[in-house]
C-alpha cells in the first residue's frame, strides 16, 4: 500500500477556510461602516439667549458657563440689568455636595461613604411660562475609607465630586436641548 503526500502549499480545506475569513472579515467591514457611528455635535437649542442667576463662586456654574458658551449663537446674559434680552431664564436653585457615612467597622470607625452632588434648576421663559419645571439632579459615588491612607482618600475625594459635577453639567445641557419649543 502506498502513501501519497499532499504535496500542495494548501489542502482544500484550509483554502476553504481562508476564503470564508475573508468573507467574513469584509461583511464585518461593512457593517462597522454602515452603523451611523459620528462624534458627538454640540446640542441644537430652540432659544438663542440664556440668561442665568448662577454664582461667580460656584465651580458648578463656571463649569455649565464654559459648556454653554461651546454651544454655537448661545449668548449667556449674566447681568440682570440686560434680563429683558433673554428669551429663556435658568434658575439654579441649589447646588450642593454631600457626604454621608454608609458602613463602620465593628469598631465604630467609618469604612465607606456615600457622596453626592445635588443640583436643583429650573427654566422658564421671560413671561414666565416654564419650560423645565423644578428639577433635581442628583450624582452618587460610594468610596471607602481608610485612615491610614487618609490624604489619598481625600484626593480620591476631589476627584469624585469633580466627575459627578461634569456628569451633571452634561445632564443640565441634555435636558436643555430637549426643549423643542418656547
Amino acid at each position: 500500500m502506498s502513501y501519497q503526500a499532499n504535496t500542495a502549499p494548501y489542502s482544500r480545506r484550509a483554502l476553504l477556510s481562508l476564503a470564508w475569513q475573508a468573507a467574513g472579515s469584509l461583511a464585518a467591514a461593512g457593517l462597522l461602516t454602515a452603523c451611523g457611528f459620528e462624534l458627538r455635535k454640540p446640542p441644537e437649542l430652540v432659544f438663542s439667549t440664556l440668561y442665568t442667576n448662577i454664582a461667580e463662586a460656584s465651580v458648578f456654574g463656571q463649569l455649565l458657563k464654559r459648556n454653554l458658551k461651546t454651544i454655537n449663537n448661545l449668548e449667556i446674559i449674566t447681568d440682570t440689568r440686560e434680563i429683558e434680552r433673554a428669551q429663556v431664564i435658568l434658575e439654579l436653585n441649589q447646588e450642593a455636595q454631600e457626604k454621608v457615612v454608609l458602613s463602620k467597622s465593628s469598631t465604630g470607625t467609618v469604612r465607606e461613604y456615600v457622596l453626592r452632588y445635588r443640583v436643583r434648576f429650573r427654566l422658564r421663559t421671560r413671561d414666565g411660562y416654564e419650560l423645565i419645571p423644578d428639577t433635581e439632579l442628583v450624582q452618587e459615588r460610594e468610596i471607602s475609607f481608610n485612615e491610614t491612607a487618609a490624604l489619598s482618600k481625600e484626593s480620591e475625594e476631589q476627584l469624585l465630586y469633580k466627575d459627578m459635577r461634569s456628569d451633571l453639567v452634561q445632564q443640565l445641557i441634555r435636558r436643555l436641548a430637549a426643549v423643542r419649543q418656547l
